[in-house]
């Protein structure tokens, strides 16, 4: 038995998806599913194969009771907007029900995998190793970041820890089940959407001298990748720590925008527009995950190139409003 926490969510549900094709099939689903249902997160599970639903608050006395059944824990579920500013949500959500979730793997001699996030290096001032003696130092730019990186951090502390567990650090992840997320989607969804329904796309301009409009760059990594690299470390169990997980290679917002025109059969039309004040402080121009950290504990696979996986994305997805 498999556990998958924040399961109806983007990420999440393509772990389930995953594991299916894997042939797991005995798997615990956890999420605030009203939420889920209000925010239209559910078809995201539609299809697949799981044992049961358990809703988020009654997890934990639910894994008290049946840890005996349980074999992994992966902890996706997290609030993950970073436009919100509620710091008490994220210390719920992401510090306080993580830590619960974490006691309860150390009490049952459970693996764990969590998600951490790109988000937690901010301007990247320090760079982006993942070494763990960096963490400290970080600045995150908003709660979301701080939450994560808070949650890091009492990690590393805790003398008591899993057995074995890995937070992961996801950076610009985009693919197929994202169709809920709203402003928070994946700039490939708001570019097909915009482009679909305009011929057109904006993108947003340039407020830093060193970089042009459209030079903006991002470590976008597709949503395959990541639930591929999750369910290496379900058979893995060895070099517990946090890892970076982007593909280790920075690409322009441009090539993006251009990627999902090719993808769609139409001639790029790409104009820009400024980048809303309420982000614009806190907006990175550049991200790029050091990866030798997962290559060392035996990760080999390469990563999916940018125009592979937008290509994909659209022409399998988009185009049919399907699911993975």
């Amino acid at each position: 038995m498999i556990i998958i926490t924040g399961a109806a969510g983007f990420i999440g549900s393509c772990l389930v998806s995953k594991l299916n094709m894997e042939g797991f099939n005995d798997l615990i689903l956890v999420d605030d599913f009203q939420r889920a249902k209000d925010l239209g997160k559910m078809p995201n599970l539609e299809g697949k194969r799981y044992s049961h639903l358990i809703e988020r608050e009654e997890f934990i006395p639910w894994l008290d009771k049946n840890q005996e059944l349980v074999q992994f824990i992966y902890h996706l579920g997290a609030r993950t907007d970073t436009t919100e500013f509620d710091k008490g949500i994220f210390d719920h959500l992401n510090l306080e029900y993580s830590k619960a979730v974490w006691g309860a793997c150390v009490k049952h001699a459970l693996p764990l995998v969590y998600a951490s996030s790109g988000a937690t290096y901010g301007l990247g001032e320090s760079g982006y190793s993942d070494d763990h003696g960096n963490v400290e130092g970080l600045r995150p730019l908003n709660p979301y970041g701080e939450s994560k990186n808070d949650f890091d951090k009492w990690a590393l502390a805790q003398e008591k820890k899993p057995f074995f567990w890995a937070g992961l650090k996801f950076f610009n992840v985009y693919g197929p089940n994202e169709y809920h997320k709203d402003r928070m989607a994946s700039v490939v969804l708001h570019a097909f959407r915009q482009i679909q329904a305009n011929g057109s796309m904006k993108l947003f301009r340039s407020h830093n001298t060193d970089y042009k409009d459209g030079m903006q760059l991002r470590d976008f990594i597709y949503v395959k990748d990541v639930v591929d690299v999750c369910y290496f470390l379900l058979h893995h169990r060895q070099e517990s720590g946090i890892y970076n997980l982007g593909t280790g290679h920075a690409e322009p917002f441009l090539e993006l925008a251009q990627a999902t025109f090719r993808s769609m059969q139409l001639e790029p039309d790409i104009t820009f527009i400024d980048t809303p004040e309420d982000i614009r402080e806190t907006y990175q121009y550049y991200t790029q995950a050091e990866m030798g950290k997962l290559r060392s504990i035996g990760y080999k696979k390469p990563f999916v190139p940018l125009n592979e996986g937008v290509t994909d994305y659209v022409q399998n997805y988009l185009l049919n409003d399907a699911y993975y």
